[in-house]
């Protein structure tokens, strides 16, 4: 029998093993949590214009992303404050409803020809995007006001012929 000068030497071995599995899971669920939060924090859906009106105090000072169509007569840019103004009236937010509606385009001019639609008016500050037309499709990520209206801190717009076929990833 060979005894060993290091008599714990497979001791050791296997508690570096253990080490290392240990280690190597830990940096693995680390990774999961990572890719897992931020995919639900991008995963950010659209609120629609009536959701955000039927919440009323309880949205004032949350952040949130709402989707609607902009009324042209509307907008006001004023180029010394960069102060854009404008409102936006009430698109459905179920795909089915919006295609029962004839498609994107035809759901956004239903929303600012029908008088009966919510509307809301946006504050945003910054340079007029150039897609920013009666009809168009805002997305405005912000905050609601006390006063009613939503100052958005970024605007985002999809022209309705640009864009016929897609629908808005919008929550039910």
């Amino acid at each position: 029998m060979v005894l060993s000068p290091y008599p714990c030497a497979h001791l050791e071995a296997a508690l570096m093993r253990i080490k290392f599995i240990v280690g190597g899971l830990l940096i693995l669920s680390a990774v999961v949590y990572l890719i897992i939060s931020s995919t639900q924090a991008n995963a950010q859906y659209f609120h629609t214009v009536d959701e955000i009106l039927a919440s009323g105090p309880d949205a004032v000072g949350k952040n949130m992303r709402i989707s609607g169509a902009v009324l042209g007569n509307t907008i006001q840019y004023d180029s010394k404050t960069l102060d854009l103004k404008f409102t936006i009236a009430h698109v459905p937010a179920d795909n089915k409803t919006i295609k029962e509606e004839g498609g994107l385009a035809a759901a956004l001019h239903a929303a600012v020809t029908d008088p009966a639609r919510a509307q809301l008016p946006i504050v945003y500050n910054g340079e007029v995007p150039d897609l920013l037309k009666d009809e168009a499709q805002a997305i405005v990520i912000g905050q609601m006001g006390e006063d009613g209206i939503f100052y958005a801190e970024e605007l985002q717009l999809k022209c309705p012929t640009k864009y016929e076929e897609a629908l808005p990833e919008q929550s039910e």
